[in-house]
């Protein structure tokens, strides 16, 4: 794994922290450019914050980098997020032809790239990116497995 992709996970998994600190779920959503080595969009789950079930994090990521570069797609440009996405972000990913796809933790409830539904296999979908899972997958777990644990007294 190259320095600047350790750096974007780190990020990530600062950016989940503080997230779980004001009490929404801890994911995080970098969008970067691999070439240039930029970070172009990053955000976290809003969903408690903004009162609106959409605001995962990839989908607000998404809507930051095509505002930040004029344009409906990112084919140029790669999506690091700490857990796998759920049917609405995995759709969202295509739609928005982002080139790779790395992810952290598995989610084998929620999670529609490996689990789940599997959006990517379905032959009706229309864009596949390159898919990386289970990148730094540990550190990414006890990140959400810590939140839950503090929203539940443990």
């Amino acid at each position: 794994m190259d320095t600047f992709l350790k750096n974007v996970i780190e990020l990530a998994l600062k950016k989940a922290k503080k997230a779980a600190k004001i009490g929404e779920i801890p994911v995080c959503a970098v969008i970067f450019d691999p070439l240039k080595q930029k970070v172009i969009s990053c955000a976290v789950n809003r969903t408690e914050r903004d009162h609106d079930p959409t605001a995962h994090a990839e989908i607000l990521a998404i809507k930051k980098a095509c505002r930040h570069i004029r344009r409906t797609r990112l084919n140029e440009y790669d999506m690091f997020v700490t857990l796998e996405p759920c049917p609405m972000c995995a759709t969202a990913i295509s739609f928005a032809r982002l080139r790779r796809l790395y992810f952290g933790a598995y989610d084998i409830k929620g999670g529609a790239v490996d689990h789940g539904c599997r959006i990517y296999y379905h032959t009706t979908n229309l864009y596949v990116p390159e898919i990386y899972g289970g990148i730094s997958e540990s550190r990414c777990a006890d990140v959400l497995t810590d939140f839950f644990k503090t929203l539940r007294g443990d």
